[in-house]
């Protein structure tokens, strides 16, 4: 006689049968089954040990933080594996054996326009597109090629580091227009910016959407800053690098889609390299609709050469964008739920430390203002007491003292001991004060 199965309203009853006679009855949580049968193909809950591999987030840990034994949740990458179309194609191309001078197909560049429609809505053109190395490297190429050192960068802290340092070791001065937090969300300073500017300012760096608050940004708040800029000329570099990371009902809106003055007054990079954690194999492209910027900055490219990808960055960006929809969708399920995992658990057991719900990304940005600790002091309860390495919030700027960054980009396991470590790092400081 086979197994008997009988279906209840929340677990399925199994009859399991040995000769005819009834051996043992089951009864499985129609909710483990449910998961088990739609989540299978990807298991993030795997840990993968990455020390050894040379992984920044693992084995910079002793240089960076003085402690190689630390919970590694800062650098932004994540602890998943890439979608498995990515690791097939790479490992199917080496098996040619010959890796010689390459070229992009069109193939690439179909898998670049066609998602970049279906994801945002923004048809574009594939004389727009030229690979770049990265997107920072791309960032200091643009202040290398239409600025001057007398020429000022606008950027809106607290913002990702390399848009003040790159600028500053290009000898560039820093002009800052700090985002305001305002029912615990940042929006931008419009009217600060309109006061902030001057004839020397060329450059304003957009992080769309926001790191590290996570703000997807509207098309209205985009199509203010285009108006500002355009009618001042100051040109926009938007970078996009989180943009298919977004949260429903959040919806990512590229800059350059938003208005005629958006699109010929900006330079938007974009990558697949966060969306399927593939930064390792660099594979950024800009893309630029006004044609005499497009080709001012595609001659800068060209005369170093730097505009020609390696033959793993086609492939890989290729094989991701086509085969890796239903990976991402799988992944972004996960994450928002580690997010959830941390706002709820410090509302139970850490109040003094708040989550900032982002609105796309696994970055989660962390107010531990309450805890009443000087920013040295926020690093050691993390670091020397409870055994983290997250990113110090003063790396972004102004506005990020007594603030750190969290990557949820990972098993929740390691969130549930991070977090856990914390609340015990809490407390016996607490008892010790």
């Amino acid at each position: 006689m086979s197994n008997f199965f009988l279906i209840y309203p929340n677990a399925l009853r199994v009859l399991m049968y040995k000769n005819g006679i009834s051996e043992q009855i089951i009864y499985v949580p129609l909710q483990a089954i449910i998961k088990k049968v739609f989540m299978s193909k990807y298991n993030f809950d795997e840990i993968i040990d990455r020390r050894g591999t040379n992984a920044l987030k693992t084995d910079a840990l002793l240089p960076r933080y003085g402690n190689a034994d630390l919970i590694s949740l800062w650098v932004a990458d994540m602890d998943f594996l890439s979608p498995p179309a990515v690791a097939e194609a790479i490992i199917e191309r080496a098996k040619h054996g010959i890796f010689g001078y390459t070229c992009p197909s069109q193939s690439y560049y179909d898998s670049i326009i066609n998602w970049v429609g279906n994801q945002h809505d923004w048809k574009i053109k594939q004389e727009w597109l030229t690979f770049i190395p990265g997107i920072v490297k791309g960032i200091a190429f643009v202040i290398d090629c239409f600025t001057t050192k007398q020429d000022k960068v606008i950027i809106q802290p607290p913002v990702y580091h390399p848009f003040r340092i790159i600028p500053t070791l290009h000898n560039r001065p820093i002009v800052d227009n700090q985002l305001i937090l305002e029912a615990g969300k940042y929006k931008m300073d419009l009217e600060g910016l309109k006061k902030t500017i001057d004839k020397d300012c060329k450059l304003l760096i957009l992080c769309n959407p926001h790191n590290p608050g996570g703000r997807v940004w509207t098309r209205q708040e985009l199509i203010d800053i285009a108006e500002i800029c355009y009618d001042n000329n100051i040109l926009v570099i938007s970078d996009e690098i989180h943009s298919d990371l977004a949260f429903a009902p959040h919806k990512h809106i590229p800059f350059a889609s938003v208005s005629e003055k958006a699109a010929q007054n900006s330079i938007t990079f974009m990558a697949p390299s966060k969306t399927f954690n593939i930064a390792g194999i660099v594979s950024s492209y800009s893309i630029i609709p006004n044609a005499e910027l497009r080709d001012k900055f595609n001659k800068y490219l060209e005369s170093s050469e730097l505009e020609e990808g390696h033959i793993f960055a086609y492939l890989a960006a290729q094989a991701a964008y086509e085969d890796g929809g239903e990976w991402l969708s799988e992944v972004k399920k996960y994450i928002w739920d580690n997010i959830m995992f941390v706002d709820e658990y410090l509302k139970a057991n850490i109040p003094q430390i708040k989550a900032m719900i982002p609105e796309a990304s696994f970055l989660v940005w962390l107010d531990c203002c309450d805890l009443g600790l000087s920013q040295k002091e926020l690093i050691s309860l993390f670091v020397d007491d409870a055994k983290l390495a997250l990113n110090d919030g003063l790396m972004f700027g102004a506005g990020g003292a007594g603030y750190m960054r969290m990557n949820v980009g990972t098993p929740r396991i390691n969130i549930e001991k991070a977090l856990d470590n914390l609340k015990k790092a809490i407390e016996a400081k607490q008892t010790r004060s």
